[in-house]
């Protein structure tokens, strides 16, 4: 196919985009959430439950299903041709192999189109014919990039010391050490040197990846020091924190960090950020609580703050006809407490207290801009069953499944969750424990799920009438 029509193919796309946005007949969700949220799992999920799982006792609360309204939905070509394709063959394969694991994690940008095809009850559309069709665009980011947007609010020596003075806290320092001591003996004021400089981000890092590795630390920047993707090697991504020195001459190793640091922000979060985070209709947010109660105190904080950093670069706001068809802004956001069945059913409810409290502010600010906003404890891929067991006259609700890495399987009596965010001195002696597991052999090739159903409902539902 010659350059002329490739644009061409483009353009008619686009201008398809356009039409279906008019008629409401197209829906774009952003899925996101930090590393170790499991976006991966969900999209998976989100197209199995649509594609091969679409019935009333799987999804009983996904009016179109239970309205006996769907007619079937199949993956189709994406529009987005620069983008890679969501690889779902190999994230299904390993949910449903009969030792099943989860999914391998975002490497990359990633999207997957749907065509769900149903009978319209109500409106134009009913009038118009007997069948409907509506477009699904999901798109999937590595959390590691994720986690870069706030840079964009940031200059380097803002950035700078807040990383040193988080580096030099107790959570943080027996990991730092090494990359402090490199930092301390530097003098910023000397002639820049490109291997240097490039030793010494390699340093950093490495740091960035045991804290990943052994810490549930959300704000690990620069990102692409974890995943560097294409940039392995490239100058911008050789930057680091540095204390800013009394004097700043062009050309001081200072002055190049800076330089890079900037260059970093212009020429890889913003294309990032302009690229793939505009024209959402609809976002998911993935929290994974569990990791960030087990954390701490201050990594609970961290999560907080890192999600309403990361929610403030968005484009909230209410769509009218003209506003979704050439500058649609979200209008519905899911916060999903994921891997609700790390705990019993029965501390759900304290679960989706929990992520309302922590998320209040920025809850409130959507709203404010008529946002409709749901929380949910959701587990798009099951991994562990409800049991109750009794202890001397006491019935207590714990969880059977099999721990990641073992063989057996275990019942096990997981944390009670706080039903709001707690101050530091309420925060309990021992701290919160829980067990990650493998997902639920499938059976007869059906996932179970917690909650998918209320989430397709509320993502997809007013699209479906």
């Amino acid at each position: 196919m010659s350059r002329p029509q490739i644009y061409l193919k483009q353009f008619l796309q686009s201008a398809e985009k356009v039409v279906q946005r008019g008629l409401d007949k197209h829906v774009k969700i952003a899925v996101t959430g930090f590393s170790g949220s499991g976006k991966t799992a969900f999209i998976t999920s989100f197209i199995r439950q649509l594609t091969a799982q679409a019935t009333n006792d799987n999804l009983p609360f996904f009016d179109v299903v239970k309205s006996g309204r769907f007619i079937a939905c199949k993956q189709i070509a994406q529009g987005a041709m620069s983008v890679p394709s969501f690889d779902y063959q190999s994230a299904i394969r390993s949910l449903l192999d009969a030792n099943p694991n989860w999914p391998s994690a975002t490497k990359r940008i990633n999207t997957i189109s749907l065509a769900l095809k149903y009978y319209a009850k109500e409106g134009l559309r009913a009038q118009l014919s007997p069948e409907s069709t509506l477009y699904i665009e999901l798109y999937d980011y590595p959390g590691e990039w994720l986690i870069d947007l706030p840079l964009l609010n940031q200059d380097y020596d803002t950035w700078s010391r807040q990383v040193l003075e988080k580096y030099q806290t107790e959570r943080y320092h027996e990991f730092a050490n090494t990359f402090l001591q490199q930092i301390h003996m530097l003098d910023a004021t000397q002639d820049s040197d490109d291997n240097l400089l490039a030793e010494i981000a390699s340093i950093h890092g490495e740091l960035l990846c045991k804290l990943k590795a052994n810490t549930p630390a959300i704000l690990l920047q620069p990102g692409r020091q974890i995943l560097p993707g294409d940039l392995a090697g490239a100058p911008m991504l050789s930057f680091f924190p540095c204390e800013k020195p009394h004097r700043v001459e062009e050309g001081c190793i200072y002055d190049q960090l800076e330089k890079r640091f900037e260059a970093y922000k212009e020429h890889v979060v913003k294309p990032f950020y302009k690229d793939y985070f505009c024209q959402f209709d609809r976002q998911v947010v993935l929290m994974d609580a569990f990791s960030a109660l087990q954390g701490g105190y201050n990594y609970l904080n961290e999560l907080q703050s890192a999600t309403q950093q990361m929610l403030s670069l968005f484009d909230y706001g209410k769509n009218h006809w003209l506003r979704r068809l050439w500058l649609p802004k979200i209008d519905k956001v899911l916060f999903a407490a994921n891997k609700c069945d790390m705990t019993s059913s029965n501390q759900h409810s304290n679960l989706v207290r929990l992520l309302d409290s922590l998320l209040q502010d920025s809850q409130n600010t959507m709203k404010f801009d008529h946002v409709n906003v749901d929380t949910m404890a959701t587990s798009s891929v099951r991994s562990s069953l409800d049991r109750q067991i009794q202890e001397n006259s006491k019935k207590l609700n714990c969880v059977y499944g099999k721990p990641i890495g073992e063989q057996e399987w275990v019942t096990y009596l997981p944390s009670a969750i706080p039903s709001t965010l707690l101050q530091k001195e309420q925060w309990p002696e021992g701290g919160f424990e829980f067990l990650s597991f493998t997902p639920l052999a499938a059976k007869e090739g059906q996932l179970e799920h917690v909650r998918m159903d209320h989430a397709l409902q509320f993502l997809l539902g007013d699209k479906l009438r």
